[in-house]
């Protein structure tokens, strides 16, 4: 053991007089290693205190962030494409638990954690306005695509045809409820709190339905608008640090018009091979009529007219040019450009929206939900709007409309009475009698 210097002063151990302690001969200076400082004890004798972590270098720290991140991002990957052979309803699952989490996320930035407690159904509110919403619109879905199946079950006939009315008064008691919680002192708070819900039942929730609703119509309509903000994402920002010269926004400063520009080519690029792989497979291109399919099982359906290759020719072609004036591809190519368009200079806005909003609370990120990459909302901000954008463009430009088992289902339940259903089973039941389908007895008891 070293020998201890003399005449060191403790100023906390010092007396009235100015002069200091002598400390005793058990009092060692450094602790058993000999390089960190030790702790006085009561006896006035040092104790070895714990070593400090070594701080890391900035390096490192990215180092550590960058495995991080990478190996979520596969195991995010390695989960995605599991989910995709399990089936439909197994991805309805993935973006319900998405979207609400990311309610949460977007909830938790404006809530005044003091005034929450001291205000008990607060939160309870927010979470029974998402419930409600989700009912809503879950319930939309489900008897749009399964109405054949809904409206001739006794007892989910009343829940689908009463939906909305049900849904709305939902939402009226829980208006009424907010109404009578509101605290003298506290009204801008819940005011806030109850505009602040509904922006993110609209931005999320709202949005998350029609992704949903891409899943119903087909796996491709909802893989292709998800890979390419995924797409652009990456090449916005290989190009941006490749050949960014030029801001694009202030919001974000890093973003370029060359990253921008240059995800574009990519994401076309992309959304053409994806699309031609895909459309080979009736499990990615066929409309949902079975939440139990899966890859092994698939799906069976007439494709839609997109996915049949045509031949094109060319206008304004001369001729003699060794060009080829026709060319044989499928229609869906056409609006996988225009998909990619928006993927690329308008889905990027709903990141710069969620920037500003960061921007504006003074935070990094909206969460820590998926580590080393923040929350779920910043990695979804993109997702949402793309995903309302595909299912408009296809409603609009792609489905095809046609009569529907369902759809005259839905028309005989609800237009017709009991007397005039019943008339209309037996028309048809004569007329399958004349195609030699049916026995002619079953056209005799139904009149008796």
């Amino acid at each position: 053991m070293t020998r201890p210097r003399k005449d060191v002063k403790f100023q906390h151990r010092s007396g009235s007089n100015g002069r200091a302690r002598r400390p005793s001969q058990s009092m060692s200076e450094f602790s058993e290693n000999g390089s960190e400082p030790s702790s006085p004890t009561k006896n006035g004798s040092l104790a070895p205190s714990a070593p400090e972590p070594p701080q890391l270098s900035e390096y490192e720290k990215k180092r550590a962030n960058f495995i991080t991140r990478t190996v979520w991002t596969l195991a995010m990957i390695a989960g995605f494409f599991w989910v995709l052979g399990a089936g439909h309803i197994y991805i309805i699952i993935i973006v319900t638990a998405v979207q609400v989490i990311s309610f949460k996320e977007v909830i938790a930035i404006a809530n005044v954690p003091s005034k929450a407690r001291s205000l008990r159904f607060t939160k309870s509110l927010n979470w029974y306005f998402l419930g409600t919403a989700m009912y809503f619109l879950y319930g939309e879905s489900v008897i749009y695509y399964f109405k054949h199946i809904l409206l001739v079950d006794r007892i989910l006939l009343p829940l689908a045809t009463h939906h909305r009315f049900i849904s709305f008064m939902l939402y009226i008691i829980g208006f009424i409820f907010f109404v009578f919680s509101l605290q003298k002192g506290h009204y801008k708070f819940q005011f806030t709190q109850f505009a602040w819900t509904h922006m993110a039942l609209f931005l999320i929730v709202g949005q998350a339905h029609f992704v949903i609703n891409n899943i119903f119509e087909g796996f491709i309509w909802f893989i292709l608008p998800v890979s390419m903000v995924i797409t652009n994402d990456i090449f916005a920002y290989l190009c941006g640090i490749t050949f960014g010269r030029t801001p694009l926004i202030q919001i974000s400063p890093k973003k370029t018009w060359e990253g921008f520009l240059g995800a574009w080519f990519f994401t076309i690029l992309w959304g053409i091979g994806l699309t031609h792989f895909l459309a080979q497979y009736k499990y990615f291109i066929c409309p949902v009529n079975d939440l139990g399919a899966n890859i092994y099982t698939s799906l069976e359906c007439k494709p839609n007219p997109v996915f049949v290759a045509q031949d094109f020719a060319l206008p304004f072609v001369p001729a003699g040019l060794p060009i080829p004036r026709t060319f044989n591809i499928m229609p869906v190519q056409f609006h996988v450009f225009i998909l990619a368009t928006f993927a690329s200079l308008v889905a990027p806005f709903g990141g710069f929206f969620a920037s500003g909003l960061k921007r504006t609370f003074k935070i990094k990120d909206f969460g820590d939900s998926i580590p080393g990459h923040g929350g779920m909302t910043d990695r979804m901000d993109c997702q949402f709007i793309m995903g309302s954008i595909a299912f408009f463009y296809y409603s609009s430009f792609i489905a095809v409309h046609h009569t529907t088992v369902g759809g005259v289902i839905e028309l005989a339940v609800q237009g017709l009475t009991a007397e005039e259903q019943m008339e209309v089973v037996k028309i048809l039941a004569k007329n399958l009698v004349n195609q030699d389908i049916i026995s002619p007895k079953v056209v005799l008891n139904l009149c008796i």
